[in-house]
């Protein structure tokens, strides 16, 4: 039992003017889809619908693809990089002003809770706006030739567990480099990449320069197939990311992958214990553990481990898991009931493979996709939740003696996304760092992110970097 009670503290829904449905994007106008059947997108904390979304077709994928190709030819592709800037100067200042109300859509389309939303998701997709405005004109400077060029049409494809910030690390970099946009959000949460369509509109942004097509899987295969399309960027599972990479072999098409992850968070005998377990609550529960870089597997040293369980229980007894729209909600919804049903399976063999589970046992609300803070003790390497992305809220214990095994561990992974090392220890972690295969490596912390530094993976965790310096160059040709 908690040692406080919280009031109710909901976030209102009256910033958010939803309208009953939605068409596509294309050519700076909102246009209606080609004889295909809407779908509609839910609230997964209450499953309520909160809208009709169209379905793009093939057809309505071509005129999107052509008007990104006129806006490429005639407008984006000869203006400076200084004019390009101000437009994305102009889309980040609005999406701060409109902040609160691309917060609330974003967790009622999610799940997620408010003060992720609020203080997370939405000021780091402003933020990426602001970075890459900066580089707009100093692409020179880069360190990818003295004059490089953009692709030109870019079909960006982007999951439900970031809508708006996994938009604005490819839109962002896409158009500071002198590329035009298809972009298809996922079919679950599409609501706020359509209310950024209407963040285009406000900053005048060219018509064709950014079109949102919205659908299922068939939608982004048209984009990637679309003779049209001269580069893919595309987030999401590792199944779809080598579907995609089949479907392009063989063509001129370009294309960087972040795909799935099974993160190895290590903490040594000699970390912080108290900071290390909030680090491995963020590193996990952050955003219902629907996180591609999550610490999912926890790696203890054997002397330390029984204490860290402890602590690491008392600590998720306390979590709070409830409506997303609740100021003081630590865990929010699933995003769906197909993600629930993995997320219950993974863990129900995790259970029968001879794991200890534990969960905090707090009481679930009756309508909507929910799952409880849980983790399992007892975990050894041959465990499917140990080796699977269970991509939940579910933490996976296993010990260690030595560096050795840790990184031997830690390494025995098909993916090779994030880790995390806690240690009191500079020289340990710098051994450790170079030893994990691993794209992103945090130090006594975890889940922290920044439009500054590149992101990406290895292995099966997909190719190519977003963010930073590094991540100009998925949208370059002719770098060195």
């Amino acid at each position: 039992m908690p040692t406080f009670e919280y009031a109710p503290a909901p976030e209102s829904r009256a910033v958010v003017d939803l309208d009953s449905s939605y068409g596509l994007f294309i050519n700076g106008e909102f246009v209606e889809a080609t004889g295909t059947k809407p779908f509609k997108t839910i609230s997964p904390s209450t499953e309520e619908v909160l809208a009709e979304v169209s379905e793009a077709s093939p057809a309505d994928v071509d005129l999107a693809v052509k008007a990104a190709r006129t806006a490429y030819t005639r407008v984006w592709s000869r203006m400076s990089g200084a004019d390009r800037g101000k437009y994305l100067f102009r889309i980040a200042r609005i999406l701060q002003e409109r902040a609160r109300e691309f917060a609330v859509l974003e967790t009622l389309d999610n799940g997620k809770p408010i003060k992720e939303t609020r203080d997370v998701d939405i000021p780091l997709a402003a933020a990426h706006f602001f970075y890459h405005a900066g580089w707009a004109d100093k692409l020179s400077y880069a360190g990818y030739g003295p004059d490089p060029r953009p692709h030109g049409v870019v079909g960006q494809i982007i999951p439900w567990n970031f809508p708006l910030l996994m938009l604005a690390w490819k839109v962002a970099p896409a158009l500071a480099t002198g590329n035009t946009i298809v972009l298809k959000p996922a079919e679950t949460t599409p609501l706020t990449a359509l209310l950024f369509a209407e963040v285009c509109q406000q900053a005048q942004l060219p018509p064709g320069v950014v079109n949102i097509v919205t659908g299922a899987g068939d939608t982004g295969q048209a984009i990637v197939d679309h003779p049209g399309i001269d580069k893919i960027a595309f987030t999401g599972s590792t199944g779809v990311g080598k579907m995609i990479a089949r479907s392009i072999a063989g063509t001129r098409k370009k294309a960087t992958l972040e795909l799935g992850g099974k993160g190895a968070n290590i903490v040594f005998d000699d970390a912080p214990i108290d900071q290390t377990v909030e680090g491995i609550v963020r590193g996990i529960f952050f955003n219902q553990g629907h996180v591609c870089c999550a610490g999912s597997r926890l790696l203890v040293q054997e002397t330390v481990a029984d204490e860290v369980v402890r602590r690491l229980q008392r600590r998720l007894s306390t979590l709070r898991v409830g409506d997303p729209l609740d100021k003081n909600t630590d865990v929010g919804a699933i995003n769906s009931r197909a993600q629930l049903d993995r997320i219950t399976s993974l863990v129900d063999a995790g259970e029968a493979e001879g794991a200890e589970r534990w969960d905090n046992g707090c009481a679930l609300p009756q309508k909507g996709f929910w799952f409880r803070p849980t983790l399992f003790s007892g975990v050894t390497q041959t465990h499917r939740i140990a080796q699977e992305e269970i991509f939940g809220p579910v933490l996976s214990v296993l010990t260690f003696r030595t560096p050795q095994e840790a990184v031997a561990k830690a390494n025995n992974t098909p993916y090779g996304l994030s880790a995390g090392i806690w240690t009191d220890k500079g020289s340990r972690i710098l051994w450790m760092a170079d030893q994990l295969k691993a794209g992103v490596v945090w130090a006594n912390t975890f889940n922290q992110f920044d439009p500054t530094s590149p992101f990406g993976g290895y292995k099966e965790a997909g190719y190519g970097r977003e963010g930073g310096r590094h991540g100009l160059e998925a949208y370059l040709k002719g770098s060195i």
